[in-house]
């Protein structure tokens, strides 16, 4: 407590400290950008030159001749260079970062200027289409200074000019766009120490007719013997640029976490959704559980005490594994992730064992966290909502060097609410320094540190039906609140250390740490008699502590085998988790307590021991993996891992004997592309899970099985900015543990499960300020293989059809510039609340809503979560009283500056 006192006195005293403070930005437009769109308004430039002040040689016309792919050197008679080339550049057919992209108006249209120092590497073909000039640029990436790409876009720079954009259309590929609104522009190309140069003209000034293709000669005369045009009316107005980043987009283009390796989405032939910091911030969510509502087949699996984590069922199977950065986290069931510190969620759906080791075949949640930046960012929020709900949070990055060699970022919040459960009060403190180190141009290394605490008097979580099928009331505390409190404090450090052994070779090492130590208390009962009495009620006090060691190392290249292109990967990871579990329960059963009218007074009851648990879990994995190009159009990946674990246990005592077991989990996926802009994929897929426990003849039990056979189109529309996956799939899980008829004591291995299931994603941007993200999933989950007569029955909390849309929409011009407007509809059917599926939930649709301002730096926002308060189930842990409720009407504003 002591802890966090002090943590809120240096909030506060943060906070007064920046706003009277005057942090320098940025000269970059999109540098300056930290997640959200805004103008600038530039003046009339009348100067000839590029924004460099350099003279620049001067082409001829696009507009009037088609050139083949040609390198902006070739064009032009390059100026001598300023500084010596560096020894180090990538090659030709290595990605070349363009940092900056700016727009000045000149005496004839407009100038685009693509910022980059290697120039000269870059190919540029380009085409017509109708009044469209479309410029595509290879091995080029949009990537500010931090390592973030992010798009940009002039909308009626010109008159009779439409639009200007340049975005990545994929991994290694920019895309300049100049839209003519009734003929197409005149386009004309420049090189200069400053990187590529557009010079575009109105279409109304582009009305001679086509002209002879010039000589080399011809097209290197001096801009200054080019005849000067006149300036038009519409260049006496400024130009209105908008600049979005990345963090402003819903649709990511690319991921790491299905290969470890920056690759498309297109590319990768198994399904994957990522949900980046925007939608995090439109949702307003507040845990990670709501931060994946979004996501085709992944519902809630309940949480701890209504801590802000818990597990989630994925295409079926139960996930609590939680991924950190692409590496083995620790339980998520007791582990906490301050949501303020991720930047992106990324579900990868189905097997991923081939990469990540032992989990469920359902698929995994890996959060992406802040990282430092380049460039100085200060922001400050406050939030605040019904249920005594408030939180100050604060996020500073920047250098901490004139060099930028040195970057740090400092992320903080405390948050603090009642709930809406009677005698609820719970706060969670969250503290996040992270610094990156530049030891040389060819190597980075991050070091981390988190710390999160859950404290106070929590949600209980049971609830049940009455008999005639209506919900307990639900503001109920079914329990004794004076016997119920929860502590729980996690914390995280490691680092990254990333080296380039040459321009298509690295090396990646990995160490992480995780401990969590959780105290806890509950008072519960185990049954409804006559509508009225909660009985059989007892008091358990536990103790849990989780440590959790990884350590990972990667080799990654890149290479030809003639014609065909490899992109490897090849690493080793070991893992240690420990955990130590003790339980204390009352002597006898508490007093059964009224729930109409409820006496919670109660006296602490005698303790005693009642079940301790201790287990070390080490393993080690060695896995590679190709992504190989056959063609420009199909990939072919594939991969396979080999898994060695061994564990130990003792159970109120008693030692068990070691299990060790080993396993092969391979991965095959086949992606064609017959356009640009559709994907053909399908894949197979297999996971591995340890359990713990023997047969009743002594033989331990080998590890469950997950087999995957998955087909799917992605599809882009737009230019890339609206995306969609369907996908088709079957999951199969073997070795599942049920119990021995023969003798209850004991469980066998001679289950089995299966899911299978077709699911839709979509996300992007539909128009300008129009976003949207949604998802349907249909999931057939049974029992397939079992003794008893469970065959045929559902399994657990999955719903058989479920949807979810989010959309915003944000005003672009005029005095309502800014504002903007969200809406959310969540649809979950009914699902089996009991595994002998005796008790089904009810479906329910819970809409939410947003109004939000955003201006410059400043941003404003009212969130609404049920709206409609819809009364509704969000989870089940499979017995009696053992429902989760949804929150009620619940609303939270919230202002946020940045600096």
């Amino acid at each position: 407590m002591k802890l966090d006192k002090l943590f809120q006195s240096l909030l506060l005293t943060g906070m007064v400290f920046v706003c009277l403070s005057a942090p320098a930005k940025g000269e970059e437009v999109q540098e300056d950008v930290q997640g959200e769109s805004f103008t600038q308004v530039i003046g009339k430039s009348t100067s000839p030159q590029t924004a460099s002040g350099k003279a620049s040689k001067n082409i001829s016309q696009l507009s009037e001749i088609e050139f083949p792919a040609t390198s902006a050197q070739m064009l032009v008679q390059t100026p001598t260079p300023t500084n010596p080339p560096n020894p180090e550049q990538r090659s030709g057919d290595q990605v070349v970062p363009i940092m900056g992209v700016k727009a000045n108006p000149t005496n004839k249209g407009v100038e685009l200027i693509l910022e980059t120092t290697r120039g000269e590497q870059l190919q540029v073909t380009n085409r017509s289409t109708g009044n469209n000039f479309i410029a595509d640029i290879p091995g080029a990436q949009l990537r500010l200074a931090s390592g973030e790409a992010f798009t940009f876009r002039s909308e009626k720079p010109l008159a009779e000019i439409t639009e200007i954009t340049v975005t990545n259309i994929d991994a290694n590929t920019v895309r300049v766009t100049v839209l003519g609104e009734k003929k197409l522009p005149t386009v004309e190309l420049f090189d200069d120490n400053t990187g590529l140069v557009f010079g575009i003209n109105s279409a109304a000034i582009a009305t001679s007719p086509p002209q002879q293709p010039q000589t080399p000669q011809d097209q290197q005369k001096p801009a200054s013997e080019t005849p000067q045009q006149e300036p038009t009316a519409q260049q006496d107005e400024p130009i209105e640029l908008l600049v979005t980043g990345d963090q402003d987009r819903y649709n990511v283009p690319e991921t790491s976490t299905a290969t470890k390796t920056d690759t498309p989405l297109r590319d990768i032939p198994q399904s994957i959704q990522v949900v980046p910091r925007q939608v995090l911030e439109d949702r307003k969510v507040r845990s990670l559980k709501e931060a994946v509502e979004t996501v085709s087949g992944v519902v809630d699996g309940g949480t701890n005490f209504g801590a802000p984590s818990g597990g989630r069922v994925i295409r079926g199977f139960v996930q609590t594994g939680n991924f950190r950065n692409g590496y083995r986290d620790t339980n998520d069931n007791f582990s906490l992730t301050g949501i303020g510190t991720i930047e992106q969620v990324e579900v990868l759906k189905g097997p991923a064992s081939v990469l990540f080791g032992a989990v469920e075949p359902g698929g995994i949640v890996n959060v992406t966290t802040k990282q430092p930046l380049s460039e100085p960012y200060y922001s400050l929020e406050f939030e605040a909502g019904n249920f005594g709900y408030y939180q100050p949070s604060i996020d500073f990055s920047g250098p901490l060097n004139t060099d930028k060699t040195v970057l740090y970022r400092f992320i903080a919040s405390y948050q603090n609410s009642s709930g809406f459960q009677d005698f609820v009060h719970t706060d969670i403190t969250t503290i996040a320094p992270s610094i990156t180190l530049k030891l040389g141009d060819r190597t980075d290394l991050n070091l981390y540190y988190e710390y999160t605490n859950y404290n106070g008097y929590p949600n209980q979580s049971g609830s049940w039906f009455f008999s005639d099928g209506s919900f307990l009331p639900r503001s109920l505390f079914l329990g004794y609140p004076d016997l119920t409190f929860i502590d729980a404090k996690t914390q995280k450090f490691g680092y990254t250390l990333n080296h380039k052994l040459s321009d298509n070779w690295q090396i990646r090492n990995n160490f992480a740490v995780a401990t969590t130590r959780t105290r806890d208390a509950f008072a519960g009962g185990l049954d409804i008699v006559d509508d009225t009495l909660l009985v059989d009620i007892n008091a358990e006090r536990r103790r849990y502590s989780i440590d959790n060691y990884f350590g990972q190392i990667d080799l990654l290249g890149k290479f030809k085998t003639g014609s065909i292109s490899h992109q490897l990967l090849m690493g080793f990871d070991f893992n240690r988790n420990v955990q130590i579990f003790e339980s204390t329960i009352s002597d006898s059963a508490l007093p059964n307590l009224d729930i109409f009218n409820p006496d919670y007074n109660i006296s602490n009851p005698v303790y005693i021991p009642n079940y301790s648990f201790d287990s070390s879990t080490q393993s080690y994995g060695a896995y590679l993996q190709d992504q190989i190009s056959i063609l420009d159009n199909l990939k072919l990946l594939v991969g396979g891992r080999l898994d060695w674990v061994s564990q130990n246990q003792t159970n109120s005592g008693i030692d068990s004997p070691e299990q060790n077991d080993s396993a092969f989990s391979p991965r095959v996926g086949l992606v064609y592309q017959p356009s640009k802009s559709v994907s053909l994929y399908t894949s197979y897929s297999q996971s591995f899970l340890p359990t713990s426990g023997f047969n009743p003849d002594g033989r331990a039990f080998k590890p469950t099985k997950g087999t995957q056979y998955e087909a799917g189109i992605k599809t882009d529309f737009l230019d890339g900015k609206l995306s969609t996956t369907l996908a088709a799939y079957q999951i199969t899980k073997t070795n599942v543990t049920i119990q021995d008829q023969n003798n209850r004591d004991f469980q066998i291995q001679v289950g089995e499960q299966r899911s299978r299931g077709i699911e839709l994603d979509i996300t992007g941007e539909i128009l300008p300020g129009w976003k949207v993200i949604g998802s349907y999933a249909y999931t057939d989950a049974e029992v397939t293989e079992d003794i008893d007569i469970s065959v045929g029955n559902k399994l657990l909390g999955v719903p058989e059809n479920q949807a979810s849309l989010w959309t915003t929409y944000e005003i672009q011009k005029g005095d309502l510039k800014g504002l903007g407007f969200g809406l959310g509809l969540f649809y979950v059917g009914e699902r089996a609340a009991l595994s002998d599926n005796s008790v089904e939930l009810p479906n329910y649709w819970r809409t939410d809503a947003a109004i939000f301002y955003r201006r410059d730096r400043f941003n404003a926002a009212i969130n609404i979560r049920n709206l409609l308060d819809t009364d509704y189930f969000s989870s089940t842990y499979g017995y009696t009283l053992g429902l989760e409720r949804g929150a009620p009407f619940t609303i939270i504003g919230s202002i946020r500056w940045e600096l």
